[in-house]
C-alpha cells in the first residue's frame, strides 16, 4: 500500500516512539525549529498526545507511545508521521499495535506517510508486516531541526520528494557529508556542522552487475537485536510471535539495506552482527546489498574489510557508503519500492512510484 504524497496544508503527526527526548526543556528550541520547517514545508504540525512526555515516563509506558501511532493513523485529516527521534526499545510497543484490530484496520484502511530511521526500523518493519510502504529517512529532530540556519540541502531534496508522484529517479551519491555535533544546545542554532568533502563515492565491495528487487533492511542493530533478542530477552520472541520478520521466499525478492548506528560499533562487533545474517542464510537469499555511509567515516576502512571477508565465499554483491541512516546528510529509502542497483556502475535508481 503506497500512501498520498503532500500537499500544502496538509497535517503530519509527530510522535515519540522511541527514547523520549522531544518533551524535554533541553529540547525545546529544536522542537520549536521542527515545527517551523515544517510549517515552511506547508504542512500543519499535530503533536500527539503522549509526545512531549518526558524520557522516563514514556520508556515506562510503551502503551502510551503505541496510543499515539494508532491516534495518528486513525485520524483521516493526518496524511503523514514523523518520528521525533529513535532509541532502544521501540519493539515494547509492537504487542500493543498488533494486538487491535482498530489500529491494523487503520493502517491498511489510511495509508500515511511514515518517515524515522534508527530505531524506529522496529516501526517500518512492523508496518512493512501490515503492507504499508513507510520511508526510512528523516526524523524530527536531527532533520528538521538541523541547527544551522536550514535544512541540509541533500536531505531537503530527498524530503521534497514527499511532495512528488515521482519514480525512476536516482539515489545519488551526495558531494559532502557532515560530522555529528558535539552539542544540540541552544547555542548551536545557527551554526554550521563540520563538513568534508565525499572522497569515494559508492563503492563495490563484492560482486558485480545489475539487479532489481525490493528494498528492505534498516539499522543493523536493530535488526540484529530482533534476531537475537540480545539487548532484550524477550524482543526475539515478540517478532516471532507476529511474525513480523520476512520469511525465506519473501528474503528471495529483497534488496537489503543495512547500516550502522550512533554506538559506532567497532569491526567485531559488525562482524558478529553480519554473521547472524549469514548464518540464518540470508545474504543466499537476497538480490543483493547496500550499505550505509558509517556515522563520521568512523572505521570506515575496517567496515569495508569486514563486509569484504563476511562475503568473501558469495556471489551477493555489497555497494557501499550509500547516504542513509545516522550519517549525514540521509536521503529517503522507501521500503518494498522496485529499485535496480548496477553495481558496475555504483548507481542506484528507484523504478517505481513511490507514493499515489
Amino acid at each position: 500500500m503506497k500512501p498520498k504524497r503532500f500537499n500544502k496544508g496538509d497535517k503530519i503527526a509527530i510522535v515519540s516512539l522511541s527514547r523520549g527526548l522531544l518533551g524535554m526543556p533541553f529540547c525545546k528550541h529544536e522542537l520549536d525549529l521542527g515545527i517551523k520547517r515544517l510549517k515552511d514545508f506547508g504542512l500543519e504540525p499535530v503533536i500527539m498526545p503522549n509526545a512531549l512526555k518526558d524520557m522516563d515516563y514514556l520508556e515506562k509506558h510503551p502503551e502510551e507511545r503505541a496510543a499515539d501511532l494508532k491516534t495518528a493513523f486513525m485520524n483521516p485529516e493526518i496524511k503523514g508521521i514523523i518520528c521525533a527521534i529513535g532509541g532502544d526499545d521501540t519493539y515494547k510497543t509492537i504487542p500493543y499495535l498488533m494486538d487491535d484490530k482498530e489500529f491494523v484496520d487503520a493502517v491498511k484502511n489510511n495509508p500515511k506517510i511514515f518517515m524515522g530511521f534508527s530505531d524506529t526500523t522496529n516501526n517500518h518493519i512492523m508496518l512493512n508486516r501490515l503492507g504499508l510502504s513507510t520511508f526510512y529517512g528523516p526524523c524530527l529532530l536531527v532533520d528538521l531541526a538541523e541547527l544551522d540556519t536550514e535544512m541540509l540541502p541533500y536531505t531537503k531534496k530527498y524530503f521534497e520528494k514527499f511532495f512528488m508522484n515521482e519514480s525512476n529517479y536516482e539515489i545519488e551519491s551526495s558531494d559532502v557529508w557532515y560530522y555529528d555535533r558535539e552539542s544540540y544546545g541552544e547555542e548551536q542554532l545557527g551554526i554550521p556542522r563540520k563538513s568534508h568533502v565525499e572522497e569515494h563515492g559508492y563503492e563495490t565491495l563484492n560482486g558485480s552487475g545489475k539487479l532489481t528487487g525490493k528494498l528492505y533492511g534498516g539499522c543493523i542493530e536493530s535488526l540484529y537485536d530482533a534476531f537475537t533478542g540480545s539487548r532484550y530477552s524477550d524482543e526475539k520472541d515478540i517478532y516471532k510471535k507476529y511474525n513480523i520478520l520476512p520469511n525465506e521466499e519473501e528474503w528471495t525478492e529483497k534488496i537489503l539495506f543495512l547500516e550502522t548506528s550512533e554506538e559506532k560499533a567497532e569491526p567485531e562487533k559488525l562482524e558478529k552482527m553480519l554473521m547472524e545474517f549469514k548464518e540464518r542464510n540470508i545474504f543466499n537469499l537476497i538480490k543483493g546489498i547496500i550499505v550505509g555511509k558509517p556515522i563520521d567515516e568512523k572505521y570506515y576502512d575496517e567496515y569495508k574489510e569486514v563486509y569484504r571477508k563476511v562475503f568473501a565465499d558469495l556471489e551477493t554483491p555489497v555497494l557501499y557508503n550509500v547516504n542513509f541512516g545516522h550519517s549525514v546528510p540521509r536521503c529517503i529509502i522507501p521500503y518494498d519500492a522496485t529499485a535496480t542497483v548496477d553495481y558496475d556502475n555504483k548507481k542506484i535508481t528507484i523504478d517505481t512510484q513511490i507514493l499515489e
